[in-house]
């Protein structure tokens, strides 16, 4: 298969012969799965309601490389108070009747404490929205490929840049329907506000589709934000407030951008090859065989490649190299009495076996064998319960189960796992087994293709991370060459994923 073709192919039922990994994408987005072919059709009719006109432009701008997608953010609590210049508006604006406000030309605001506030109003269909944008700023840590950058203003004002705020009302009454407030520059990530009763408003916090907070009840109505201060406000929600999530420090990862650079300049010495893997004594072979690969032909397939990272980091430690049978053995409990029938046959688990065994190795080797154990590396956490899917131009909220035994996690919740994940464990880095329901190819004795059962047959590592200016990425490495992370999370609809998580070293050597 051309190294370039997008699209992908499994040669065999086992979970040994894992997909070959699509190319990547041209302009690769990672933060919404959009094609961005026809930005002036599609994505507008994609997130119409979503987000306004203007902010759709610079989200497009910023996946096509043109402009950086967010700055360093500053703590919640530093974010210039705005307040004064939403009780100036109260009266002639904010709760003044839709066919007085949806005229309003833009105007820009200085705020008493820095910075600068872009007030336009835009309309939709049924609703129309009044919006703060604040500046956009730029900047940088202190970082591998160069020095600190101080935070210095763009003169844009997109709509989500730190600190924004949105009323959403309806055209036809001018009744209040939310309120969104961006407390990262980030279009993915914000709080929002709805009315509830005559006396309570009801809080949800999102990150890239997901609820990391839903429906929480605050002892204040609705209108009373329209002049409250942002941290008063989030000073209701408390402890059920994830502030973390809002305020991640990109100086903690600092080591994965090394982890990253390392990987890529020794990429070009592997090629992918079916069932391929290099041995402890570093010889290119077969994995269901062990025996040698031909030295014109020689590759590694997704299974290979991901010991071939291990190594990398075990090797500057203990000189040698992982033994590929010991990664076949089966680790942990999984399956049941059906499946145990195909072991032989289907091999249904062995990209689980081998991520497994792969994680264990690592963690024994490089901390100590406490924590070799499942329940120290396999991610099994649940930030949330509720994810926002969007299809054929329209959005729906669905329950997200979280982790599901011998399964993982579905992938609509993939991308605001990473970036919890991110934040709650910023050392780590993760081996990705892809997974779902499979049979053999349907044949007239067989034309159901049965038996079905659950199949490994994929893996993937990925570094979720950010970057010098702030902005939250998910590095993907897979079948000896590095992908978007667009193209890996698009690329199995209903299928699930199971991770384990891999320490972060600095020094690579595979």
């Amino acid at each position: 298969m051309k190294k370039k073709e997008r699209i992908t192919q499994t040669k065999k039922i086992t979970g040994r012969s894992v997909e070959r990994a699509a190319a990547p994408d041209s302009i690769a987005f990672s933060l919404v799965s959009v094609d961005f072919t026809d930005v002036s059709k599609n994505f507008r009719r994609k997130v119409r309601g979503f987000f306004s006109l203007s902010s759709v432009l610079a989200i497009c701008l910023a996946a096509a490389g043109f402009v950086p997608l967010n700055g360093l953010d500053m703590p919640i609590s530093r974010i210039s108070d705005d307040t004064s210049l939403r009780i100036s508006l109260k009266e002639s604006l904010i709760t003044e009747v839709p066919g007085k406000v949806m005229g309003k030309r833009p105007v820009i605001y200085n705020l008493d404490g820095g910075g600068r506030v872009e007030l336009r109003v835009e309309t939709g269909r049924d609703e129309f929205t009044i919006i703060l944008a604040r500046e956009q700023f730029s900047g940088r840590v202190d970082d591998i490929s160069g020095g600190a950058v101080s935070r210095n203003s763009t003169g844009s004002f997109p709509g989500w840049a730190q600190g924004s705020w949105i009323l959403t009302r309806r055209k036809d009454t001018g009744e209040p329907t939310r309120i969104r407030v961006f407390l990262r520059s980030d279009p993915w990530m914000y709080v929002q506000f709805r009315p509830l009763s005559a006396d309570k408003c009801q809080m949800d916090a999102v990150l890239y589709e997901a609820y990391v907070t839903r429906s929480l009840p605050l002892p204040v109505p609705f209108e009373r934000l329209y002049t409250m201060p942002l941290a008063e406000l989030l000073s209701l929600a408390g402890d059920k407030f994830p502030g973390r999530y809002f305020e991640p420090d990109p100086a903690l990862y600092r080591d994965q951008r090394r982890f990253i650079a390392n990987v890529r300049k020794r990429l070009p010495e592997v090629v992918f090859a079916d069932d391929g893997a290099i041995d402890e004594e570093g010889n290119y072979v077969f994995i269901e065989t062990l025996q040698a690969q031909s030295a014109n032909n020689a590759g590694l397939n997704c299974s290979g490649f991901a010991k071939w990272l291990a190594d990398g980091l075990l090797r500057p430690i203990t000189g040698k190299r992982l033994a590929i049978p010991s990664l076949k053995a089966r680790f942990g409990e999984r399956g049941s009495s059906f499946t145990e029938l195909w072991e032989d046959l289907r091999q249904p688990f062995f990209g689980l076996d081998w991520v497994r065994n792969l994680a264990a190795a690592v963690w024994t080797t490089l901390r100590s064998p406490a924590y070799g154990g499942l329940a120290e590396f396999e991610v099994r956490s649940e930030p949330f319960s509720q994810v926002i899917v969007r299809s054929g131009g329209t959005a729906s909220t669905r329950l997200y189960p979280g982790f599901l035994e011998n399964a993982g996690y579905g992938f609509e919740g993939i991308h605001p796992l990473l970036y919890t994940l991110a934040v709650d464990d910023p050392g780590s880095f993760y081996m990705a087994a892809v997974n779902t329901e499979m049979g053999p190819p349907a044949t007239e004795e067989n034309p159901r293709g049965l038996p079905r059962m659950r199949q490994y047959f994929h893996i993937a590592a990925l570094v979720p991370y950010f970057n010098e200016y702030g902005e939250f990425r998910v590095t993907v490495f897979e079948s000896a060459e590095e992908t978007s992370f667009n193209a890996f999370k698009t690329r199995y609809p209903g299928h699930y994923v199971n991770l384990v998580r891999l320490p972060v070293e600095t020094v690579f050597d595979p």
